[in-house]
């Protein structure tokens, strides 16, 4: 069986998302990548996940051709494997329809960087993509989400390019957000507080409609406390 250790790390992440009350029914999925191997493990399509172990999990390669599993992989493997060729930095990638942040997404707004708890984690607001036209809709829609979301990280829309590394994740107009790191535990890890960022950003500006984003100076402290060259949270 092809790659065991990540094929077990993908199906942990995917379940954290559960656990965390990320994912309702099989919504959602988690993959992992190998980049020595050019190699994608993802979920598969529409199994419980109660029943789901390692050796369920799908290998593809790159650009998303089926290498290893007997089942369909997850319907959002063009634009893992999309994310996985734009962004080379990051090594696992991870979607849901998690309530606070799709909330944004539907409403096709970013979620501010309100305070300290959200600076920890990205460095600036979480962006949301413009909304698909019709023909990416009606076309290869899944490949076109990926397009989106680079799109926006690029800053081809008319807006500031986004670094993927200090802002892992992405709100998708109408849809839902995507979420990455550097291994699946990570990318899992960001999605839960990309949740929890989302809640308190939402009930932020249902107390106060015009409150103000945290300053850069206190953007700063908190970012690159924990992601800086001279970070002093945590252990050395």
């Amino acid at each position: 069986m092809l790659l065991e250790a990540l094929r077990k790390e993908v199906l942990e992440a995917n379940l954290e998302l559960v656990e965390r009350g990320l994912v309702l029914y099989t919504f959602g999925n988690a993959s992992g990548v190998d980049r020595e191997q050019g190699l994608v493990v993802i979920k598969p399509s529409g199994v419980d996940y109660k029943e789901l172990r390692p050796e369920h999990m799908v290998v593809t390669d790159l650009q998303g051709n089926i290498v290893e599993g007997t089942l369909r992989p997850s319907s959002d493997l063009d634009t893992h494997t999309l994310l996985y060729r734009e962004f080379p930095q990051i090594g696992a990638v991870v979607h849901t329809h998690s309530e606070f942040a799709t909330s944004f997404a539907q409403a096709g707004l970013p979620i501010p960087a309100f305070g300290t708890t959200h600076a920890d984690y990205f460095y600036g607001p979480v962006p949301v993509t413009l909304p698909l036209a019709d023909g990416a809709i009606q076309g290869r829609y899944v490949h076109e989400t990926g397009l989106a979301i680079v799109a926006r990280f690029r800053g081809e829309q008319g807006q500031p390019a986004v670094d993927p590394l200090a802002v892992p994740a992405c709100l998708v107009a109408g849809h839902a957000p995507f979420v990455w790191g550097k291994t699946p535990h990570d990318a899992a890890h960001n999605a839960v507080v990309l949740e929890s960022v989302a809640r308190m950003a939402y009930r932020t500006v249902s107390l106060r409609a015009n409150a103000e984003e945290v300053s850069q100076a206190l953007l700063d402290r908190h970012y690159f406390r924990k992601h800086g060259a001279s970070a002093t949270y945590g252990q050395a």
